[in-house]
């Protein structure tokens, strides 16, 4: 490999391995219609990883199309039909509780009603606490593959335009979403092999099952009508794997990331969802340090989503873009996002793009966040110009093509205006007179809350590691002059704690767990006056031997009826809630007096000043065991009253959709009477109503 080439297997690649075509797929009508054209080819084997899937989306719209009004679910199952010896294989994270009114609540793959027997899904939950899988790829025939920013789910469509209204950028209920930016690549060949090999190593590790790699005869399913970017090229995988199990850790994003940045001599175009993260602040710092390093350019959306992204992950990049410009001593440094020309909207933009000069074009998954670095699982496609012209001038195309997209303008003037100024921001400076432009982040924005007072330590927010023990005590619990013994005596406690959170998951104890066995008992007291204390008293046991929390609620919505199932979940939740937190408060509160006196920790202080709201957020962030959060908020300065409150407001949500939705449609499939039917449509309305209330709380409101 020549001395300075960029991409190195083993130090910040997987693999590198040849395609003969490559394209760059920019937005979401692009990616569907030409993922639809590979799956329809497909012969043998159909790969789907993603953060995200919805069943209901369509893939190709606006178009004299056969599958112009298919759905995805529908679109598989017909493929799959048709096709004797096509397997399909779909592989989604197992999401925390705070997503479930974002996602389709039952997908059809997941309960098998209208499935085909070899369209195989499964949620996958082996990653690490807080961390969760974030590869979106789709691999077909093991000869065509896709890899970006891309899930397969609502809210992802849209057209190079951006136009304000657009009749066919809806979700699948039938609602209008604002613009939305991401990109996507497509590799054949080896490349689209590896990503083959990629895929069944996770549906290893998630199912335990080994896959068989499909043949490759026959020609590559390419996308008809695909024009390649990029031909005869080495295409570079980088992943990021938190350390897990036996799993090692594998930080070859980042490591590609730093090694991109310190190569770059004019330019890093930079597209990302965020800017969080302090490994990738320091190397572009460092640049921006040079005299005569280069410039650098990164595009964000105005604001990241809602209410709780505003108040946290916004309120996280501001500190990162106050640093940057700090280092930006020779005037070298842009935070753009990208403003419509229409109402004075903004672009949101989701996609994970880097140009490094005329040399380096990377798509892939991972954000500029910590977690992208080393705690959610990531997929990264690079290609370098080894001296060939052909790859220079398709890495240039594409940087034409997003800023050409941006500014509301045609590649050629950009590539036109670059000629002429040698200078990426001087393009961008000279024809961003129109509505349509790259605008200057305003860092001084108001927050709708301070993120950094809701959960003080950015590691809590955006990790970069999975969590250990003692960090994770210290977001609750910390003191200016601790004891060593304290630290010990309390780590053995939460040691003990995720030590039986793993026996019930990974010891013959995990047969108690089994939901036919736990429901069985269920009914045994389902007839019992004291019914309510029997279910109070479980979900209390099972609190303090670490027993899974929503397999009791799932175990409470099969044997109750929606109401009382609902009701009797929450109150179980809530008195095990009750019961570890008083644990919690006096393990805690005697160890701090003993070791500390009245100096209390700061952090405890400012979760105190927020105690609902962060309970509420906390609930829902996937950082420890529901067991463990309740006796670390026990030890913390969280009111009882404000924690058993934010408690119950984070819960419900996930309790409602799983003990009514989940058991009244099984109902409604198994007896499709008048009376199901009505309690089916009473409870949607219900769901319907809860969804807008919580999104209203937690949303910003319209986009200007």
């Amino acid at each position: 490999m020549p001395a300075g080439t960029i991409l190195r297997e083993s130090k910040n690649c997987w693999r590198i391995k040849h395609a003969e075509r490559s394209a760059f797929l920019i937005d979401g009508a692009a990616y569907f219609e030409s993922l639809a054209s590979a799956l329809d080819q497909a012969k043998r084997s159909i790969y789907i990883a993603g953060w995200d899937i919805d069943s209901r989306i369509n893939l190709v719209r606006g178009k004299n199309h056969p599958y112009a009004s298919v759905r995805l679910g529908e679109f598989l199952n017909n493929k799959v039909s048709r096709t004797p010896q096509l397997q399909a294989y779909v592989l989604i994270w197992d999401f925390a509780m705070i997503f479930a009114l974002e996602r389709e609540w039952l997908p059809l793959f997941r309960l098998g009603w209208k499935t085909h027997p070899r369209v195989r899904f499964h949620m996958d939950g082996e990653h690490p606490i807080g961390g969760c899988q974030h590869q979106k790829i789709v691999v077909v025939d093991d000869s065509v593959a896709f890899c970006g920013g891309l899930d397969l789910t609502k809210v992802r469509w849209d057209t190079p335009e951006h136009r304000s209204w657009n009749p066919l950028r809806k979700d699948p209920s039938g609602n209008p979403y604002a613009p939305f930016h991401d990109v996507q690549m497509v590799v054949d060949g080896e490349a689209a092999a590896a990503l083959g090999d990629l895929f069944r190593d996770r549906w290893l590790w998630a199912t335990g099952e080994m896959l068989s790699r499909p043949g490759t005869d026959g020609p590559a399913p390419w996308p008809k009508g695909l024009t390649p970017d990029l031909r005869d090229i080495r295409v570079g995988i980088a992943r990021t794997l938190p350390a897990y199990k036996d799993r090692e850790e594998v930080r070859e994003v980042e490591a590609l990331y730093l090694d991109s940045i310190r190569a770059a001599k004019n330019h890093i175009y930079m597209e990302n969802q965020y800017l969080t993260s302090a490994v990738i602040a320091d190397a572009l710092g460092e640049s921006l340090h040079k005299e005569n390093g280069p410039e650098i350019i990164l595009v964000v959306p105005r604001e990241t989503g809602g209410w709780l992204e505003q108040s946290t992950m916004d309120a996280l990049r501001v500190r990162i873009v106050k640093r940057l410009l700090q280092a930006d001593r020779h005037g070298r440094l842009r935070v753009l996002y990208p403003a419509l020309e229409e109402d004075g909207q903004s672009l949101f933009v989701h996609a994970k793009v880097m140009v490094v000069d005329d040399r380096l074009a990377r798509v892939g998954s991972s954000n500029l966040s910590n977690r992208s670095m080393g705690l959610d699982s990531e997929c990264d496609l690079a290609v370098e110009a080894e001296g060939d012209s052909r790859e220079a001038e398709g890495i240039n195309a594409l940087l034409g093509k997003l800023v050409a997209e941006h500014l509301g303008t045609k590649p050629e003037t950009i590539s036109q205006a670059l000629s002429e100024h040698k200078s990426l921001i001087k393009v961008i400076d000279s024809l961003s007179d129109s509505m349509r432009a790259l605008r200057r982040l305003d860092i001084d924005q108001k927050m709708p809350v301070d993120g950094p007072a809701l959960v003080p330590d950015s590691t809590l927010l955006d990790p970069e590691r999975p969590a250990k023990l003692d960090k994770m005590l210290d977001q609750f619990i910390t003191e200016e002059n601790g004891s060593s013994k304290k630290a010990v005596k309390v780590s053995i406690v939460l040691m003990s704690l995720l030590g039986l959170a793993a026996a019930w998951r990974w010891t013959p104890l995990s047969e108690w767990t089994d939901m036919e066995k736990l429901t069985a008992f269920a009914h045994l007291i389902k007839e019992s006056p004291l019914s309510l204390l029997f279910v109070c008293g479980a979900y209390v046991l099972g609190g303090m031997v670490m027993f899974p929390i929503t397999v009791l609620i799932g175990a409470t919505a099969v044997v109750f009826s929606p109401v009382m199932g609902s009701v009797y979940a929450l109150l179980g939740c809530l008195s095990s809630s009750i019961v570890t937190y008083l644990f919690g408060a006096k393990l805690g509160k005697e160890t701090i007096r003993k070791f500390a006196g009245r100096r209390l920790n700061r952090v405890s202080k400012r979760l105190a000043k927020r105690g609902i709201l962060t309970m509420a957020v906390v609930r829902n962030l996937p950082v420890a065991p529901f067991t463990v959060v309740n006796m670390l908020a026990g030890a913390s300065h969280v009111k009882f009253r404000d924690y058993l409150i934010g408690t119950a407001l984070g819960m419900i949500p996930g309790i409602v959709a799983i003990t009514l939705l989940a058991d009244r449609l099984v109902e409604l499939v198994k007896e499709p009477s008048l009376r199901n039917v009505l309690i089916g449509v009473g409870i949607a309305v219900v769901l319907i109503v809860l969804s807008w209330w919580t999104k209203r709380r937690l949303s910003a409101g319209p986009r200007e």
